[in-house]
């Protein structure tokens, strides 16, 4: 049998501390001295004081050291609770790392709308547009389902994003109900996911405007592109493109009245021949 103060020197543990250990029901001496109240310590104690301090060690609480104790019987089964442990910790870590390229993303994304809005006159503009790697999902049916596309783009291949969201439309005329459309995500590299097709998307000569406001109200930034197409002689080529550069979060639905959307139609021809 070992005094506390010898015990205290084997284990590295403060008198102080084994008395509230033994207070706390997590290292119960293996005997009292019941008149004088003196405590004793023996091997097992040793072994038990070693396992108390690794896993407090560990980050473990108190109250957590002692369910463990209680629940597993020897070193074996807690070295076994620990790999488990060990291995929920690692996926908790994964999740963790998910969420802050989730978080970065929200971010860059609000900081470049923000740089869009200050920077940007609203006005037609003629540019051309690089050929672009991209996640798509072909939809028919209402525009509005274009955002359960969306939400299942997110989840196959949000940690490939690369730029923002995008939606392409196939036909030349509004359609209510059986519109045919796709959701697109740029992408970094190709990837795998069922039901989802990444391929490149050509470039070629766009005219483009950035619209201000809901998408209810797109109707007329689309007569300004039209527009201009048509004084120019343009030939208009399907699918239209939209940009989301500024619109509905994950988190919140912000304010319509400051969503910005760029439309891109790519066309040919023209007054100069081109």
């Amino acid at each position: 049998m070992f005094s506390i103060g010898e015990f205290s020197k084997i284990t590295g543990l403060t008198v102080k501390t084994l008395r509230f250990y033994h207070e706390r029901g997590v290292l119960t001496p293996a005997r009292v001295e019941a008149g004088s109240g003196y405590r004793y310590y023996d091997e097992r104690n040793v072994e038990t004081a070693r396992t108390i301090s690794a896993l407090r060690a560990c980050g473990f609480s108190l109250d957590d050291v002692a369910d463990i104790l209680r629940e597993h019987s020897d070193e074996a089964d807690i070295l076994e609770f620990l790999e488990a442990r060990k291995q929920s910790l690692a996926e908790r870590m994964a999740r963790d790392r998910d969420l802050v390229t989730v978080i970065d993303q929200i971010i860059q994304r609000e900081s470049e709308a923000r740089e869009i809005m200050r920077q940007t006159t609203f006005e037609i503009e003629e540019k051309s547009l690089a050929a672009q790697l991209v996640a798509g999902i072909r939809m028919q049916g209402r525009y509005q389902d274009c955002g359960q596309g969306f939400a299942k783009l997110g989840r196959a291949v949000g940690r490939y994003i690369s730029g923002k969201p995008l939606c392409l439309y196939y036909d030349g005329e509004y359609r209510e109900a059986d519109a045919d459309f796709e959701p697109c995500m740029p992408v970094r590299k190709p990837v795998e996911a069922e039901g989802i097709d990444v391929r490149e998307i050509p470039g070629g000569r766009c005219v483009s405007l950035i619209h201000r406001g809901p998408y209810h109200e797109l109707g007329r930034s689309y007569q300004r592109v039209l527009k201009h197409v048509k004084d120019h002689r343009y030939e208009m080529q399907l699918p239209t493109r939209e940009v989301y550069l500024k619109g509905p979060g994950m988190i919140f639905k912000g304010n319509p009245k400051k969503y910005l959307t760029e439309i891109q139609v790519l066309v040919e021809g023209g007054d100069n021949g081109a």
